[in-house]
């Protein structure tokens, strides 16, 4: 008797395990999010963070997986959603300056055109799009070149995240062999 139940029992759960893998495919490029102050929410909930974040950034992460980004994944000279998916997004909660040019609080995507010595980093007001397929350029709050450099290893998935430098933080970006900084001024 408990071998007949067992096995309808087994069956059922080998189709529902099996199922499942179907219905949850895992994301090549998965969608991350990075605050400053790093960690705000954990700061919230300690009770020592600011009232508000300064800057909040949405962003996917592609992986390498063995191909040759800069110039050919990722053409030079081409805007770039600046990760993968979605196009990448930052939510400034008060005014900063970038390069100079004061940008009033909100929420913005950031494009980048990669060359081989220095990216442009274009903040546009078109949010919440696909890909960098609908570019308008004449939605753009602010172009600024910054340098790239060399990584010592290399960088298997695309990467960003906050430092504290000075009167600001820049948000560094790094992928492959390839890093950069955008500073931003609090």
């Amino acid at each position: 008797m408990k071998k007949i139940f067992f096995l309808p029992v087994f069956c059922f759960g080998v189709i529902f395990v099996a199922a499942q893998d179907s219905w949850t495919p895992l994301d090549n490029s998965p969608m991350d999010m990075i605050y400053y102050p790093v960690d705000y929410p954990v700061l919230k909930i300690r009770k020592s963070a600011p009232e508000i974040p300064v800057v909040k950034v949405i962003y996917s992460r592609p992986l390498k997986k063995n191909r040759k980004v800069f110039g050919e994944l990722v053409e030079y000279g081409t805007v770039w959603r600046l990760g993968a998916n979605e196009a990448t997004e930052i939510d400034f909660f008060t005014d900063v300056k970038i390069a100079g040019t004061k940008v009033k609080k909100g929420r913005y995507t950031l494009y980048a055109i990669p060359l081989e010595n220095k990216w442009t980093i274009i903040l546009n007001k078109d949010t919440d799009v696909w890909g960098s397929f609908a570019y308008d350029i004449k939605k753009d709050v602010l172009r600024t070149d910054v340098k790239t450099e060399k990584t010592k290893q290399p960088v298997e998935v695309f990467t960003m995240m906050f430092e504290k430098a000075g009167s600001g933080v820049n948000l560094l970006m790094a992928w492959e062999d390839v890093k950069t900084s955008l500073p931003i001024t609090l």
